[in-house]
C-alpha cells in the first residue's frame, strides 16, 4: 500500500535513505523528551549541589567543586538539548547575538577542568568556575 501511494504521489524514485531511517527510529515523544530533560537537569543540580558541598573538604575542596560544578553545567546544558534537539540547541548557541558567551563558556567549561586535573591550580579552577557562570548568565 505504501509502494501505491508513493507511485500516485510521484515519489517513486525516492526510496528512504538509511539517514532519514535513523532517524525516524531515534526521535522521542514528547513525554520521553521531557523526562529526560528533568533527569539531566537534576544530576546538573546534584553535581553542583555536592560540588558545593565539597568545597569545604580541606586541601582538595576547591578541585572538587570545580570538577563537579563544570559537570553540572554541562548536564544542564545536556538537558536543553532534550527539548529543543541537539542541531536546534547548537544553532541557537552559535547565534551571532550569543557566540562570545558560548564560547567563552565553552572555553571556561574545557579550561576548569585542566586547571584541576593537569595544572593543580585551585585558585585558578575557581577564577574559570565563575566566569562559567557569568558566560552562562550572559
Amino acid at each position: 500500500m505504501d509502494k501505491l501511494k508513493r507511485v500516485l504521489s510521484g515519489r517513486d524514485a525516492e526510496e528512504p535513505s538509511g539517514l532519514a531511517e535513523v532517524i525516524d527510529a531515534t526521535s522521542l515523544s514528547w513525554g520521553t523528551r521531557v523526562k529526560g530533560f528533568i533527569a539531566c537537569f537534576a544530576i546538573g543540580c546534584l553535581c553542583s549541589i555536592l560540588g558545593s558541598c565539597l568545597l569545604w573538604i580541606p586541601r582538595k575542596g576547591l578541585i572538587l567543586f570545580a570538577v563537579f560544578y563544570t559537570l553540572g553545567n554541562i548536564a544542564s546544558i545536556g538537558s536543553t538539548m532534550f527539548l529543543m534537539g541537539p542541531m536546534k540547541q547548537l544553532k541557537r548557541m552559535f547565534e551571532p547575538t550569543r557566540l562570545i558567551a558560548t564560547i567563552v563558556m565553552l572555553l571556561c567549561l574545557i579550561l576548569t577542568l585542566c586547571s584541576a586535573f593537569w595544572w593543580h591550580k585551585a585558585g585558578l579552577a575557581l577564577l574559570f568556575c565563575i566566569l562559567q557562570f557569568f558566560a552562562m548568565a550572559w
